[in-house]
């Protein structure tokens, strides 16, 4: 089956359950016309439906190659890549200065989701590059954003992030790459990185690598990393590509999925690739994350398409395949599986927890394009507080559902999804790496716990819990029977998180190792809470919208499924974050037995 874009959850999503409409009348968005909203989602649409995902099982088939030093991506990968910068879709949040449409990043997060569900491992190319934008835009110099900025956002030239080294994968201190300074200003970069997504393609004539190294007097750890920008061709003073640089794919990965995406060693040898300071020396790992957060959340969304893509294909599925009777019904016969309750479960399993997980990381666009775009700075820091405290939970929780939605996909299909005919496990295997990607999701979960919860003293976390019961004061008043038990289970859900937020808020500071065995469970805890309170926002803003939202019953019966089969969850996550630790801590009897 094919894809198609389901615009009317993604725009009560974005709207509602994000907060983009009432940002937008706030005045935090400036001129913003959000009426393009609409036109531009399903324009987006349109393209994904009949360029890329016509090519999403090409590219699981064909893979890539690797000769002569040059990676060739599978038929009709150079043709689709023009197509979509021509139709100025790697532009649509780029800066205005330098051909972008300036349109908001919460915009882009739903073309995002869409570039993903149709086609991931095309997505992952831009993804990156729009990152590379963001992080030359904020830390990069006059000069090298004049040579380079335009062609990142126009997509002329795409962009990579290279940070992994084969004796060092999150651990980026110890990376090896060494950085010496040349007479003229620039510097001469040696070493090799792995698992270079894009690292090369023919897709464009130039390729723009950002590249972590340290330089021959710099501290040790992450205090003397510095980022580099490397070209795959140097650039001549009239903007034409001079020679080639000395950075060349080395080798390439077999791997699980995502096989038509190329994930490269990259070797910069003998002579040294030419490489050019971003930000100050010893300052890398500052700019970096600049485009590393901005990635975190294009790979949440990347959890998101390609959970609501494994989603339409087996709800396609179950209405067609036929087994089994339905409870009570007479006559000879079989019926489409939907009717049994087990499936319709699933189904609806993965429609929540895909729903869930989009309005996450739609609210953690919204919260990061307040944060540069409203006028006063109290508004301004509020949003950045919120946006980094988001980021962690949109990033792990929405691929951990990628993988959960992807396998349940496969369950439906049965027998037909363990084979590749039907392209369920096609899904399945692509969506594994994202937990991986930008940060594996215990790294997302340390983070969310040591840094997040504990920034001014958790007052972040005190001020969405606050919101959050806000809404579900709403359900709870709205005396509506269709609600079911909604509001009593999601006000047990943020009881469960604000309790366990206090614990490990207390035990970072007395018993950090305390706090780092429950991160993970507390990372679920919080997406599920959020998600489910999120999700009842959005069905009581159907119910006001009326028809206009589509059918609003149908959002308040997802809300209440999820509140009663998800956020019920909240109580035990509880048990397991406060009770657990000694368990955790003292698995060496077990594991070093």
């Amino acid at each position: 089956m094919t894809y198609r874009a389901p615009i009317n959850d993604m725009l009560l999503s974005l709207n509602h359950g994000a907060g983009l409409e009432a940002a937008v009348k706030a005045g935090h968005y400036g001129d913003f016309d959000a009426d393009i909203t609409t036109a531009v989602l399903e324009e987006a649409g349109r393209f994904a439906t009949d360029v890329l995902a016509p090519l999403n099982r090409v590219g699981d088939e064909h893979g890539i190659k690797l000769e002569a030093d040059k990676v060739t991506t599978a038929p009709g990968w150079p043709d689709a890549y023009q197509r979509w910068t021509a139709a100025g879709w790697n532009a649509v949040s780029g800066p205005e200065a330098f051909g972008g449409q300036g349109l908001p990043l919460a915009i882009n997060a739903a073309c995002t989701e869409i570039w993903s569900a149709s086609n991931i491992a095309f997505g992952l190319c831009p993804l990156l590059t729009l990152s590379e934008i963001e992080a030359l835009d904020a830390h990069g110099s006059d000069e090298l954003k004049k040579i380079y900025l335009e062609k990142l956002v126009s997509g002329e030239w795409t962009g990579t992030m290279q940070l992994t080294e084969p004796q060092a994968g999150s651990d980026v201190g110890a990376l090896r790459t060494r950085a010496e300074r040349a007479p003229d200003g620039s510097y001469r970069i040696k070493g090799t990185k792995i698992f270079i997504t894009y690292g090369d393609h023919d897709m464009t004539d130039n390729i723009v690598h950002f590249v972590l190294a340290r330089l021959p007097d710099a501290p040790a750890g992450t205090k003397g990393i510095s980022l580099f920008l490397i070209p795959k061709f140097l650039v001549n003073a009239d903007g034409s590509l001079g020679q080639r640089n000395d950075i060349y794919p080395s080798g390439v990965e077999h791997k699980l999925g995502m096989h038509a995406s190329p994930t490269c060693t990259m070797t910069m040898g003998d002579s040294g690739a030419i490489g050019y300071l971003i930000g100050e020396e010893n300052k890398g790992m500052q700019c970096m994350f600049t485009m590393m957060n901005q990635a975190r959340l294009g790979v949440g969304l990347e959890g998101v398409g390609i959970a609501d893509r494994a989603y339409q294909q087996a709800l396609a599925f179950a209405q067609e395949r036929r087994q089994g009777r339905a409870v009570g019904k007479d006559g000879n016969g079989s019926d489409p599986i939907i009717v049994h309750p087990d499936v319709k479960r699933m189904l609806m399993q993965m429609r929540a927890l895909t729903a869930a997980a989009r309005t996450i990381c739609y609210a953690t666009a919204v919260a990061l394009d307040v944060s540069v775009r409203a006028t006063d700075a109290k508004t301004r820091g509020l949003a950045a507080a919120r946006g980094a405290l988001l980021t962690p939970i949109a990033k792990a929780f929405s691929t951990d559902i990628g993988n959960e939605v992807t396998s349940l996909g496969v369950q439906i299909h049965g027998g037909m999804g363990f084979i590749e005919e039907t392209g369920a496990a096609q899904h399945y295997r692509d969506a594994r790496i994202t937990p991986i990607y930008e940060g594996t999701n215990g790294i997302q979960a340390i983070d969310l716990v040591t840094r997040k919860l504990a920034a001014n003293g958790g007052e972040s976390v005190w001020a969405l819990l606050d919101e959050l019961s806000g809404i579900v004061k709403r359900v709870e008043t709205s005396n509506d029977p269709a609600f079911g038990t909604s509001g009593a289970k999601l006000r047990d859900a943020l009881a469960s998180l604000e309790r366990t937020s206090r614990w490990l808020l207390e035990r970072v500071a007395s018993g950090p190792n305390d706090a780092l065995a429950g991160a993970t469970p507390y990372l679920r805890l919080f997406g599920s809470t959020l998600g489910g309170c999120m999700l009842a926002g959005e069905a009581l803003a159907a119910r006001d919208l009326g028809k206009a939202s589509g059918d609003p019953e149908r959002y308040v019966t997802l809300a209440r499924f999820f509140a009663e089969n998800i956020s019920v969850q909240a109580g035990s996550l509880e048990k397991t974050v406060m009770d657990s630790a000694d368990a955790v801590n003292g698995a060496d009897a077990v594991l070093l037995a």
